[in-house]
């Protein structure tokens, strides 16, 4: 980075820090970076990852500011891909993309409210899709057979007709990303060893089918824009592992949020947790940033 712009971005972040507003921080290299120049570096990629916490209101901001900056000039043609959506919902998206149907019965059409309890959090975003031409596409695979896998033992287990409804290659066969899952996985106070590894396949399996569909809606080189839980995307593993496997040469972009405390759990989610500890020796082992880019707001002092 350039000198003035070093010193922009650092006055920039003292202000911010005074005012606890967020700011981003390049992680390659180490330093706090303007919004404009995060904008300008994302315009040079294929695919860039927005990874959330889903009911964090600021990560939400965050995509749809982005999705906006993103959109201006058009002159690259746009996909918008959402984990939120099934990707066998597409021909009731279709519809939204054409202007058949606006927001509220899109939801209603796909009966997204009892697929995704906080979807509203997503107008912004589609909206903003909606009006710049930018097409919406659903990546996920359908939650039941995700259940499935989950909890009736894996993919071998599976049935054959709803194991036809996934990609067919699924690479299970990755030490470090299940180590990490596993590892988060903890938190869950009624996760057990025995349950591990069919959770691990059904996370992969979400992962391969968001990766195939992302690799579809960059045909035509379109810059694709993923929004997902960060737990998809964090260290380049997960989904980006799995498009690389379908477009070796293209090139990728992470983004993340800090929580810093802005979490709110319900009293059910609490009773259902347990404190975990993730250490910096776990975390080093993996050698790889966390993310490209990552907006950080102080942690609010009344947090404990």
């Amino acid at each position: 980075m350039k000198l003035p712009l070093l010193l922009a971005a650092l006055a920039c972040l003292s202000l911010r820090m005074e005012a606890a507003e967020p700011f981003w921080l390049d992680l390659y290299n180490g330093e706090p970076v303007p919004q404009e120049i995060v904008v300008e570096d994302l315009k040079t990629a294929d695919v860039i990852y927005l990874g959330e916490v889903h009911t964090i209101e600021r990560h939400h901001q965050m995509q749809a500011d982005l999705l906006k900056e993103l959109a201006e000039g058009g002159q690259r043609p746009m996909a918008l891909g959402l984990e939120q959506l099934e990707a066998r919902d597409q021909p009731a998206v279709d519809r939204f993309n054409r202007g058949e149907l606006d927001f509220n019965q899109l939801a209603d059409a796909i009966g997204w409210d009892k697929k995704w309890k906080n979807y509203e959090q997503y107008r912004s975003l589609c909206e903003t899709a909606q009006k710049n031409s930018i097409a919406l596409k659903g990546l996920n695979a359908p939650a039941e057979i995700i259940r499935q896998v989950s909890r009736g033992g894996g993919l071998a287990k599976l049935d054959t007709d709803l194991r036809s409804q996934l990609p067919p290659e699924i690479v299970t066969d990755d030490p470090q990303y299940e180590k990490l899952m596993n590892l988060m996985l903890s938190v869950h106070a009624s996760m057990d060893p025995e349950k591990l590894r069919p959770v691990f396949e059904a996370q992969v399996a979400r992962d391969e089918t968001m990766a195939s569909n992302i690799a579809a809606a960059a045909e035509g080189g379109k810059l694709v824009v993923v929004v997902c839980g960060r737990g998809h995307i964090n260290y380049g593993l997960g989904t980006p592992a799995r498009v690389r496997r379908h477009l070796p040469n293209h090139k990728e972009r992470i983004l993340l949020a800090t929580e810093s405390g802005e979490l709110k759990m319900t009293p059910e989610e609490k009773a259902m947790a347990r404190k975990i500890s993730i250490t910096h020796e776990d975390l080093r082992a993996l050698g790889r940033p966390l993310a490209d880019y990552t907006q950080i707001v102080p942690r609010k002092t009344n947090e404990p």
